[in-house]
């Protein structure tokens, strides 16, 4: 049998503010690579843009003027949005893997991330259920944070909850002083963070610093709650703030699933180096699988027939069971809450019972936006 050959593009910043994740992102990719299927030999084009939006949309034209068809790529949504034009005006597919704000969808784009109904909403279940009623909100400057924070302004105004403040800053600031004094002024039961990068970092060592001096219990009294928090981001906070935050996500490397075993191996293997695996990384992990998959059965890169053929495929990826919403071309992805440990991971508090139906438009999930019904459908692993 003779292996067809593709060239796939790797997009992701390694260098700039957020370089930590999207490193992780870049290794779930190759490592799907590594483990490509019989029949297809596939040949990684990978390239960085540092986090500059002008070159995101420069490189994207640079690999489809190449004749590439297929790119694995982006981590914020501003890149996202930047090249998108690109891609349909090329008429190519980009496989974007990573949890986003959703209110998209494009024929050009494979989404691998989760969806707000798959992050967001079972995250405000929770904070309301467990924690408290008011939030001060968070985020870098730039539409991730912005819409991500209306959907949970609106998620908690529909439960008759408040969101006392929002404070944004640019990416990559890490003077947060001023944000981290007026959150403690306006002491809400918890903080809703949407920042990303070295920004985040700061902000947690600066929070935890900031309450310490003031002989507040900062996980107990202010806990911070995030959709971005992931491992190699608890390890760039530093022993002395990584532990007690809640993340909401598809995706922890501590869970116990023979098949994210045998991932988390292959992947400490193959990158002993770093960064640990993330939710990031393993979207990323699953959407080269998957464009792999469909290649594999069509034996052609021509994007209508892939399209069709990724919709077909049934993964059991790292976090369990994944395919493709053929309505939406988002993925089916199963939502979790952890909490951070000492030892910069996190422990699994509930998780649905099975993979969650993506409404990037939440017109699914509950009117206006609202909430995911009241009585959530995770439940409590301990």
């Amino acid at each position: 049998m003779t292996s067809k050959h593709y060239r796939i593009g790797v997009m992701f910043s390694t260098t700039g503010p957020y370089s930590v994740v999207a490193r992780s992102m870049l290794n779930g990719a190759l490592l799907a690579v590594a483990e490509q299927p019989a029949g297809v030999v596939i040949e990684p084009v990978v390239v960085n843009p540092g986090g500059d939006l002008a070159s995101y949309a420069a490189q994207s034209r640079d690999l489809l003027n190449a004749g590439i068809r297929h790119v694995v790529g982006c981590y914020t949504s501003s890149s996202r949005k930047e090249v998108i034009p690109c891609f349909e005006k090329h008429d190519a597919l980009l496989w974007y893997p990573s949890h986003y704000e959703g209110f998209e969808s494009s024929n050009n784009v494979i989404y691998t991330g989760a969806s707000p109904n798959q992050h967001v909403l079972p995250l405000v279940d929770h904070m309301l259920a467990n924690v408290g009623s008011s939030a001060f909100c968070v985020g870098s400057n730039y539409i991730w944070a912005w819409e991500n924070t209306r959907i949970f302004r609106e998620a908690m105004m529909a439960r008759g909850a408040r969101v006392l403040a929002e404070r944004y800053v640019p990416v990559g600031d890490t003077e947060l002083e001023q944000v981290v004094e007026a959150i403690i002024e306006a002491r809400p039961a918890f903080v809703f963070n949407n920042l990303i990068g070295t920004s985040n970092y700061a902000f947690f060592r600066a929070f935890r610093t900031a309450c310490l001096k003031r002989g507040i219990d900062q996980p107990r009294i202010i806990p911070v709650a995030s959709c971005t928090l992931s491992e190699p981001e608890l390890e760039e906070i530093g022993a002395q703030a990584v532990d007690g935050h809640l993340s909401s996500s598809v995706y922890f490397s501590s869970l116990g699933s023979p098949a994210n075993g045998a991932f988390t191996r292959s992947y400490r293997d193959t990158f002993p180096e770093g960064p640990s695996t993330s939710a990031d990384a393993e979207a990323s992990y699953i959407a080269m699988k998957l464009l792999l998959l469909a290649l594999a059965e069509t034996g052609t890169d021509d994007v209508e027939a892939v399209k069709a053929a990724v919709t077909r495929q049934r993964l059991a990826a790292p976090q369990g069971d994944v395919h493709i919403d053929p309505q939406t071309l988002h993925a089916y992805l199963t939502p979790r809450i952890g909490v951070s440990n000492a030892s910069a991971r996190f422990d699994i508090l509930v998780e649905a019972p099975g993979p969650v139906r993506p409404d990037p438009y939440l017109v699914q999930s509950s009117p206006r936006y609202a909430v995911a019904s009241r009585n959530s459908s995770l439940r409590v692993v301990k």
